[in-house]
């Protein structure tokens, strides 16, 4: 089983990216997936996670509005749309994957089962 965010990258304020994360190994059409943050000295956060069917949404207050996530699940992939950038957004984004759980507003890091390696997301001011 393996996950694989990309899309990453450096961008002014304001700016938009979009990451990707790519599941191989297993079939995780059935389960919520969501992403996470880590900034430099902090624990991980919460950032969005998606239900199986890409129906439901949840965010994390901070980027309610900018960040949209969505899922491709004929293709295996979960996406992360962020838009309005800011440079407290500068961190290394992880997707992961709750088998145990629905998707809701608030996941926990220990409550995810498999974790994608990681992409960095500098904005700069």
């Amino acid at each position: 089983v393996q996950l694989q965010a990309s899309g990453g990258g450096l961008v002014q304020a304001g700016g938009s990216l979009r990451l990707s994360c790519a599941a191989s190994g297993r079939t995780f059409s059935s389960y919520p997936m969501g992403w996470f943050r880590q900034a430099p000295g902090k624990e991980r956060e919460f950032v969005a996670s998606i239900n199986w069917s890409g129906g439901r949404t949840y965010y994390a207050e901070s980027v309610k509005g900018r960040f949209t996530a969505s899922r491709d699940n004929a293709n295996n992939m979960v996406y992360l749309r962020m838009n309005s950038l800011k440079p407290e957004d500068t961190a290394v984004y992880y997707c992961a994957v709750a088998l145990r759980l629905a998707a809701s507003d608030n996941w926990s890091p220990r409550e995810m089962d498999y974790w994608g390696q990681g992409t960095l997301v500098t904005v700069s001011s």
